[in-house]
């Protein structure tokens, strides 16, 4: 997805995140877990599921979900909305790689909280 007046902030090198796995990229405002897929995909999410809170930057990454460490839940990496029977969300943050570097939107150091959140 193209965000034409983005600005991108360069946070890794593509092969610094494990494929299948997780990094943590802490924010002004909460923690920030950025994920690789075994295609090489990467998404960004708030590092928090939305049951018990848990650090999903510590799941495990199958396809395009991960699986919160602490009780299970499948969260999709592409809308951050919980799986199956399951209901809640995260919030997502636009991410792509160039060149090998993974970048993330500027706007995400700027995370706005709603009232439920």
């Amino acid at each position: 997805m193209k965000h034409v007046n983005e600005k991108w902030l360069d946070i890794a090198a593509l092969e610094d995140i494990p494929r299948r796995g997780g990094r943590v990229l802490k924010a002004p405002d909460g923690c920030i877990a950025v994920f690789r897929t075994v295609d090489d995909q990467v998404f960004a999410l708030e590092d928090r599921c939305p049951h018990k809170q848990g650090p999903l930057s510590q799941g495990i990454v199958h396809g395009a979900s991960v699986t919160c460490p602490l009780h299970n839940w499948v969260i999709s990496l592409k809308t951050g909305e919980a799986q199956g029977a399951d209901e809640g969300a995260v919030r997502t943050f636009p991410v792509q790689v160039r060149d090998g570097r993974v970048l993330i939107s500027e706007s995400c150091l700027r995370i706005e909280r709603t009232e439920d959140a």
